[in-house]
Order: structure tokens, then C-alpha cells, then sequence
């Protein structure tokens, strides 16, 4: 090494001085010092001869004395050209650990951008129905068995959205709710679709996917863990609904005019998210919505198809068709809105007889202040208005909510239910505190 070639030469430089040194006392040429103490020797030869003096034996005693110093100041040059040895090594071996911890950090940097990725494009999130009520229905004046007290999740969702970049997206939503004809909970998939966004104006769905009606009401009532919208919840009593929330099929939807004009076309299976079953056709159902003013919508929209029961084995006799419409308001908790329907066969597709059905809602909420609102709504349906034309459902909430803070609304609810014709008739009450969590 460098080092070790340093050291020598350094030892070679000092012997040579030290040798140089001797030999020039020796031959009388090395110093002035020296020619002249030769010459003064040679004098004294001539003079005549004499012992070794005093003075000789200084001069040999400081000679001794300058090698030592040599000797030793060589052992210091030696201690510390060795301690720079050692430190040069241990500077060589941090080279060599830090040159392999650049090259491994180089060969894990495709792995850790892929974590970043994926960990920047994908949120994940969740919200959760719950309530604690007193729950009262009776028909005819007979009590219920689903009567009593008791804490319900009616609805639990998991939300997964990935990105893969500015155009193609994917969304999962995972829902659960309490099946009372297998007295058991039941975890299934709500939303799970491919969706390309090409353009404000143009984004394309596949898969299980959102429906073009009742979401987009959803937003503006903006009480849906209360209760359903109005074609989503129908008549509650018979378990008769008039539309679903999600299905599996392929959608296009998008905004023009700045946002003004808003639409949504789906073709769908027609038995909705739970039941992706095949039939002879597919279902379709869209809407166009206008907003004169921020905060408004006055939006139309239909629905006309098989509801997926068109089969081989089951032929469907008639065409399930609806027509919606509804004009609201919505900004923050102060909300005004009134929706209605009008549906043809939708509980009639495979049976002989014909049957229609139409309702209306009116719901609105104010604002107090900031944190709590006060809300009420008002239903009114006729479900077989040619099958059974005396029945009528008339449903009614009124409630407090307060917003403890952001993703949490709690509100004190009171609802009642009377579901009546001729014959029969089934009240519904219930009051409690419900809900509204999410993440």
C-alpha cells in the first residue's frame, strides 16, 4: 500500500541522513564543523600525539544522543503511518458498505415506487347505519314478532377506489345487512366496476354498478341512514320496492353546459346487485338532470325491462316500466325536495294480470345552526292501483339530527307507517336514535 511505501521511505531517508552523518566524520568532508576539527587533528598529529579528551567524548555522547532522537522520532512516524493505515482501511470497508447499500437501495427503489403508487392512487374508506329503537307494528290488531327494543346495523359498507391513472379507475363497495328470512347477516358486493373517464362529459362503468335514479336523489335528500328514498324503500309493510340502488351491467354518464345538464344512461341485468342473473334481455334505465342555479335539480328519468325474470322456463308476460321525476334543493343541512314515480307491471312481469303503481315524496330539513338541523318527510303510494285499488301506504318521519362532528351525525327519529286498504290494515311505529358513521 501507499502507506507502507511512505513509512519506508521515511525510514530509508532518516538512515541515509545518520549514515551520511558518520561517514562525513569519518572522511573529514561532510561539515565545516568536521573539516575543521580534522584539521585541527591533523595539527595536533603534528604537534604530537595525544589521548582521547573531554571534548571527544561530548562530541560522541551528543552523537549517540541525535541517533536516539532519530530512532525515536522514526518509531513515532511509524505509530502514526500505521494509525492511518488502520483508518485508511476502515474508510475503505465504509466504501465498500456504502457503495453495497447504494446498490441494493437501486435494486429496491422499483419495488418502493411501486408501494408508493399504490399506496398514493388507492383510498379506502367506510360508513355505517346504526340505530337503537322501539320498534311497534301491528295488522289488524295483532302485534308483530320483530316487535321490541334493540341495536340494529342496517347497513355497513367498505369502500376501496383505486386509480391507475388520470383516465381508467376502479371502485369496491362491500355492503351487509341483517336477512330476516335466513335470521342471518349477510356481506355481499354493492359496487364493483371498471370506470374510464374520458372527458367530463363522458365517463364510461363496468361491472356492479350505480344506478342512474336513486343515488342521484339520495344526494339531496341527504337522510338515507334514516330511511330509504321513495321507489328504494316503496311499501315497507309487503317488503314492495320500485327500484334498486345498484346492478350489474354497463353505464355512461357525464356533466356539459359547466355542470348545468347532468345524465346517466345504464343497461343492466334488471335483478339488481344482488342477484347478477341472466335473461333473455337486458333492462335499461336513465336520467338527465337540470340545474338552473347551484344547489338545484330538476331531473326526469324511466326505467323499462324485464327485471331479469324473462327466462327460458319463465317467459315474462308484461314489460316493467317507470317513470320518475323529482325537483330539489340541497345546500349543507338545509334541503327542500319532491319526488314522484309512476310504474307499470313492476310487480306484474310474469302474471297474467296487469298492474300499476305511483307515489309521491316531500321531504325537507333546516338548519339551526351549525351543528344541529331539524327534518321531516311525507310519503304517499298506491302499489296496485289496478289489482287492489283501495290500498294505499301513507309514511311520515320527523327527527332532530346533530353533526358531532365530521363523519358522524346522530339524530332522535320518530316514524310511522300505515299501510291500508278495504280489508286490512298494518301500522308501523318507531322511534329512536340513528346514525350516521363514516371514514
Amino acid at each position: 500500500m501507499r502507506v507502507s511505501f511512505l513509512t519506508a521511505s521515511i525510514a530509508i531517508a532518516l538512515v541515509a541522513t545518520s549514515l551520511d552523518a558518520t561517514a562525513a566524520d569519518a572522511d573529514g568532508t561532510a561539515t565545516p564543523a568536521t573539516t575543521a576539527r580534522h584539521r585541527h587533528h591533523k595539527a595536533a598529529q603534528n604537534a604530537a600525539p595525544a589521548p582521547a579528551g573531554p571534548n571527544m567524548q561530548a562530541e560522541l555522547a551528543m552523537r549517540d544522543q541525535e541517533i536516539a532522537d532519530l530512532k525515536n522520532a522514526l518509531a513515532s512516524v511509524e505509530a502514526k503511518v500505521g494509525e492511518l493505515e488502520q483508518r485508511t482501511n476502515a474508510q475503505s470497508d465504509i466504501n465498500v458498505a456504502t457503495q453495497q447499500n447504494v446498490e441494493k437501495l437501486q435494486a429496491d427503489a422499483p419495488r418502493v415506487d411501486k408501494l408508493a403508487r399504490l399506496v398514493n392512487d388507492t383510498t379506502v374508506g367506510g360508513r355505517v347505519f346504526i340505530d337503537i329503537s322501539d320498534f311497534d307494528r301491528e295488522k289488524n290488531g295483532v302485534k308483530s314478532s320483530t316487535n321490541g327494543d334493540g341495536l340494529d346495523v342496517k347497513r355497513g359498507y367498505l369502500t376501496v377506489n383505486h386509480s391507475f391513472n388520470d383516465t381508467w379507475s376502479a371502485s369496491l363497495i362491500t355492503d351487509f345487512n341483517y336477512a330476516t328470512a335466513d335470521s342471518e347477516t349477510q356481506l355481499f358486493i354493492k359496487n364493483l366496476y371498471l370506470q374510464g373517464k374520458f372527458d367530463d362529459a363522458f365517463v364510461f362503468r363496468a361491472g356492479a354498478l350505480p344506478m342512474a335514479w336513486t343515488p342521484y336523489v339520495e344526494n339531496f335528500y341527504g337522510y338515507r341512514y334514516v330511511e330509504n328514498t321513495l321507489i328504494d324503500k316503496g311499501v315497507q309493510a309487503t317488503k314492495q320496492s320500485f327500484g334498486n340502488t345498484a346492478d350489474w351491467g354497463l353505464s355512461a354518464g357525464g356533466k356539459l353546459a359547466d355542470g348545468m345538464l347532468d345524465y346517466q344512461a345504464n343497461v343492466v341485468n334488471g335483478g339488481g346487485y344482488k342477484n347478477p342473473t341472466r335473461s333473455k334481455g337486458m333492462d335499461f334505465e336513465g336520467r338527465v338532470a337540470f340545474s338552473p342555479i347551484d344547489h338545484t335539480a330538476i331531473a326526469i328519468g324511466g326505467y323499462s325491462g324485464d327485471l331479469g325474470q324473462d327466462t327460458e322456463t319463465t317467459p315474462a308476460k308484461h314489460t316493467a316500466s317507470r317513470v320518475d321525476a323529482m325537483v330539489a334543493y340541497a345546500d349543507g343541512n338545509n334541503r327542500l325536495g319532491a319526488e314522484y314515480f309512476q310504474a307499470n307491471n313492476w310487480t306484474a312481469v310474469t302474471t297474467i294480470a296487469k298492474d300499476k303503481a305511483d307515489g309521491y315524496s316531500l321531504w325537507g330539513s333546516y338548519g339551526f345552526t351549525n351543528a344541529f338541523s331539524l327534518f321531516g318527510r311525507y310519503d304517499s303510494i298506491k302499489p296496485n292501483k289496478d289489482t287492489d285499488a283501495s290500498l294505499r301506504d301513507k309514511y311520515y318521519n320527523l327527527g332532530v339530527q346533530w353533526d358531532v362532528r365530521k363523519g358522524i351525525k346522530v339524530a332522535a327519529v320518530y316514524k310511522n307507517d300505515d299501510l291500508k286498504d278495504d280489508a286490512n290494515e298494518t301500522r308501523t311505529k318507531e322511534f329512536g336514535i340513528f346514525g350516521d358513521i363514516s371514514f
